[in-house]
C-alpha cells in the first residue's frame, strides 16, 4: 500500500504540499536576508538545492520519483531549515527551544539517506550479476550505511562548530555535546529501521528507473 492510499492523500495533494513547502523555504531564506543571519540563509539555501533533486532526476535522467517521495524529500529539508529559524521576534531557533526538534529532523533526514542507500544499491544489485545482496542483509546495510553517514554529519557538524568558535563567528550547524550527539545517532538509527521495514516496498519503481539508467549506459 502506498503512502497516499494509507492516509488517503491524493497525487495532487501531495504535489501541492511539496509545492507549499517548497516556496516556504523561499520565505525562510528571505527570513535569513532580513536578519543578517548566516546560518538561516546557509541551511535554507542548502534545503532550496535538495527539493530540485527530483526535478532534476527527471529531466537529466528520467527517473521519475513517486509525489510521496518527492514530499518525503521536501519535508525533510524543510523541517531542517525551519528549525533553524524559529518563532517571529524571538532570538532562539527550534534546535534550542524545542527538545525533540533535532531528534526529529535527524530520523527524518536519515530516513530519506536510507532511501538512496537502498535504492542504489538495490539497483546495482539488479543490474549485475557480479553483485548478489541478500534481502536479509539489506536491513544491516541500511543500518550501517546511515550510521556511517551519520557519523560523517556529526563530524562536519563537531568541525564547522569548532571553526567557528576558534573564529569567533557564528556557526551554520551547532552541535551540543557528546550526550546529544549519542542521540543524534540513535535517531539516525531509528530512520533506518523505518525505511529498512516499512519504506523500502515505496521505493520499487525508483529502483526500475535506476536500474533502467545503469542498462542504458553500460550498453
Amino acid at each position: 500500500m502506498r503512502v497516499r492510499d494509507r492516509f488517503s492523500i491524493s497525487t495532487a495533494t501531495q504535489q501541492l504540499l511539496s509545492r507549499v513547502l517548497s516556496l516556504a523555504l523561499i520565505g525562510l531564506f528571505a527570513v535569513g536576508i532580513e536578519r543578517g543571519n548566516v546560518g538561516i540563509i546557509v541551511n535554507s539555501g542548502v534545503a532550496i538545492l535538495v527539493t530540485q533533486l527530483p526535478a532534476l532526476l527527471e529531466r537529466d535522467y528520467g527517473i521519475a520519483l513517486d509525489p510521496a517521495l518527492t514530499l518525503w524529500i521536501t519535508s525533510a529539508a524543510f523541517f531542517h531549515a525551519l528549525g533553524t529559524v524559529g518563532l517571529p521576534g524571538s532570538e532562539e531557533n527550534f534546535y534550542v527551544t524545542i527538545w525533540w526538534w533535532d531528534h526529529f529532523t535527524h530520523a527524518l533526514s536519515s530516513s530519506v539517506v536510507a532511501a538512496v542507500g537502498y535504492t542504489t544499491v538495490r539497483a546495482l544489485d539488479e543490474h549485475t550479476d557480479e553483485i548478489s545482496i541478500p534481502s536479509r542483509f539489506m536491513f544491516v546495510f541500511l543500518l550501517l550505511f546511515v550510521m556511517a553517514f551519520g557519523v560523517f554529519w556529526e563530524v562536519i557538524e563537531f568541525s564547522i562548530t569548532l571553526t567557528a568558535s576558534a573564529t569567533g563567528n557564528d556557526t551554520i550547524l551547532t552541535q551540543f555535546g557528546l550526550s546529544d550527539t549519542m542521540l543524534d545517532l540513535v535517531f539516525d538509527a531509528i530512520g533506518a529501521i523505518i525505511v529498512a521495514i516499512w519504506g523500502t516496498a515505496h521505493l520499487t519503481g525508483v529502483v526500475g528507473h535506476v536500474e533502467s539508467l545503469l542498462n542504458r549506459q553500460s550498453q
